[in-house]
């Protein structure tokens, strides 16, 4: 029987990039999302290239009702989940706080922090009945430093890392793991988000330097999920070469 993995925010960079390496292993697939056509299309493709057995579940984290009328439809198979990755987060708009867009900040809690606590409550659970499981939860280096305008997006995943140690406390005597981890700059659907699909603005954010790729984050992240028993990967902070910090990119001369 092979593992099985639920990746939410699949449609897309990282959650996408990690649906692929891990059915390239053999692992099978729950893959979570708010755009179903983008997920069908995920879900036949993996399905056809890998051979593995792929659940989608088309609904949004920030809905607590989505979240548990979805977990609640699992049938004995698919609640045998042995890593939860909580991929799902965005960044929306960027600018000082004093001229912050209320809805911006609304969405960014609602599903970075929010969101994430749904996923965890519902499926905890699962794993703690197996006494077994893995929880990786995706934070960032804005997790780690702050940087002008991007207060409300800092705060947000500032906290996933607090989520993500406390419950580290509260799972360990259940034998489930719990790990976050940091990208810096990849060049993914992110900045698109951030900056209201301004493919000018998006693009220049990765200009004169090579930025991780989903790719590269989904390799690190199989590296935490294939760890022996005892190895538990408490944080992993990876940023391109290029990149020593939030605010400092060598983009040559």
């Amino acid at each position: 029987m092979n593992n099985i993995i639920l990746i939410t925010g699949a449609t897309s960079g990282f959650g996408e990039a990690a649906a692929h390496k891990f059915a390239q292993n053999k692992w099978d697939i729950i893959i979570t999302g708010r755009r179903n056509d983008r997920l069908q299309k995920l879900e036949t493709t993996l399905q056809e290239k890998y051979n593995v057995d792929v659940l989608s579940l088309n609904f949004d984290v920030k809905e607590l009702e989505e979240v548990k009328s979805a977990v609640a439809s699992l049938n004995e198979k698919w609640k045998n989940i042995d890593v939860l990755l909580n991929n799902a987060g965005l960044g929306a708009g960027r600018g000082p706080i004093q001229e912050g867009v209320y809805d911006d900040w609304e969405q960014m809690i609602d599903t970075n922090v929010k969101g994430l606590l749904y996923m965890l409550r519902e499926v905890s659970p699962l794993m703690i009945a197996r006494k077994k499981g893995h929880i990786i939860n995706v934070s960032s280096l804005a997790g780690w430093e702050v940087y002008g305008g991007g207060n409300v997006y800092c705060a947000t995943k500032h906290a996933v890392r607090a989520i993500s140690r406390s419950a580290r406390i509260d799972m360990v005597h259940h034998n489930i793991k719990v790990s976050v981890i940091s990208p810096g700059a990849a060049e993914t659907e992110f900045s698109l988000v951030r900056f209201k699909w301004d493919t000018k603005k998006a693009g220049a954010m990765y200009e004169g330097y090579q930025p991780l790729k989903a790719e590269d984050v989904a390799e690190s992240i199989y590296f935490m999920a294939t760890q022996p028993a005892h190895v538990n990967i408490e944080e992993m902070l990876i940023q391109p070469t290029a990149q020593a910090n939030a605010t400092i990119t060598y983009k040559g001369n």
